[in-house]
């Protein structure tokens, strides 16, 4: 079912991709992950240099996934009528000033608040980013169109990370937010000269949130989610931490570079095939991260087996937020806006309870614990994911139900 304001405008008749808006679109996803997620790849020093643990500096991570989760649902309902540019251009310079003061601050509350500030305005663009796309294309593109905007956060993940952790080895990492903040201006500019103006939707045309979490299909999606980023967050917020006593805390850079260049290849899969295979690909995502968790959690000590573990999460995680997004959007139809809210706060409660719990982990036990504790909050995703085969996550052609 395609929602009445996903639909493009009357000038958008021929086949071909706006790709330099889309691309915008993406280039806004991959500053706003990297943005939440660099830390992750810098924790030793951001910790050695603000005088806190490392699991309290992993703490910028859930700050910054908090915000989200606080704002994703009441400013996507506060803001539903705004012109769309105008929203996504505030909320694209609220994170430039996120990062400005993440890159100045001496103070770790003021840090944390900066990395608040971030997840308040990067929760609205999540929430923000896969609607857009899909009013940029005629329906039979919307698949496509929601893998080329969403595919700068993988990419932030494959390279922005690994070479924020690079990063860290040569220069101060108060740099990386400080060149985090010239691209979001360079951002703006892009923004302004590509992406199309779309007007808000009317209050009165959404239903209730209550409503769309009633919608069949609707639970599992954002259950799946809630799951799996939960597990993926574990790993991947404290991979420098994990990594350490198997003496490769040199290696966290190359471990991630892994991990990301494979989530392209998962991107590139996802997108071809999300209209036809959807609820194959993410069971296949599911095992996968579960075979990678096991290898992590029996075969840790072997270096070949971490890379190679790093490959199949890789696989497993790249298309995921394609996937997510498109099932959450099939099943909730005039619900969407609200449904894609839904699964933005899911996705950073995923995040936030990552590095809470992983924090709470590290605290009490062997780092290797954080494979076994990903395994178990695979389980109930890949189960559930089974058996939402009438709606969430259906098998056959997607918008012919």
């Amino acid at each position: 079912m395609t929602r009445p304001d996903a639909l493009p405008p009357r000038s958008i008749t021929n086949s071909r991709l706006p790709l330099a808006g889309l691309l915008a679109l993406a280039a806004t996803g991959f500053i706003t992950l990297l943005t939440e997620t660099m830390p992750a790849g810098m924790l030793p020093e951001m910790s050695r240099d603000l005088g806190v643990s490392e699991s309290a500096a992993g703490q910028s991570v859930t700050v910054f996934a908090i915000g989200a989760i606080l704002a994703a649902i009441p400013l996507t309902k506060a803001t539903i009528g705004w012109p769309r540019r105008h929203l996504l251009l505030v909320a694209i310079a609220g994170l430039a000033i996120a990062n400005t003061v993440t890159a100045l601050s001496e103070s770790f509350a003021l840090t944390l608040a900066a990395r608040c500030l971030g997840g308040i305005v990067g929760g609205l663009l999540w929430a923000l980013l896969a609607g857009y796309a899909v009013r940029m294309v005629p329906s039979h593109q919307r698949g496509k169109a929601m893998a080329i905007a969403m595919a700068g956060a993988i990419v932030a993940l494959s390279v922005g990370v690994p070479a924020a952790a690079f990063l860290a080895k040569l220069v101060e990492w108060r740099y990386a937010f400080g060149i985090m903040t010239v691209l979001t201006l360079a951002l703006i500019v892009w923004v302004i000269a590509a992406v199309p103006n779309f007007p808000g939707q009317p209050k009165g045309s959404r239903l209730p949130l209550t409503r769309t979490l009633r919608i069949p299909g609707v639970a599992p999606v954002l259950f799946v989610t809630l799951t799996f980023v939960l597990a993926h967050s574990i790993l991947y917020t404290y991979i420098a931490s994990f990594l350490k006593p198997l003496d490769m805390a040199g290696q966290v850079d190359a471990v991630l570079l892994t991990f990301g260049l494979v989530s392209l290849v998962s991107i590139w899969i996802a997108g071809a095939l999300v209209h036809r295979r959807l609820r194959l690909l993410m069971i296949l995502a599911c095992v996968l991260f579960a075979t990678c968790a096991l290898l992590l959690g029996i075969f840790s000590s072997v270096p070949a087996l971490v890379y190679a573990s790093a490959a199949l999460w890789g696989l497993a995680f790249g298309g995921t937020s394609t996937l997510l997004q498109t099932a959450v959007a099939e099943a909730a139809g005039d619900a969407g806006d609200v449904a894609q809210a839904l699964l933005t706060t899911g996705w950073n409660v995923g995040i936030a309870g990552g590095g809470i719990i992983g924090g709470i982990v590290l605290s009490g036990l062997d780092a290797s614990w954080l494979s076994w504790v990903a395994l178990a909050l695979l389980a109930p995703a890949l189960a559930t994911v089974l058996t939402a085969r009438k709606h969430g996550f259906t098998k056959g052609e997607l918008g012919s139900r």
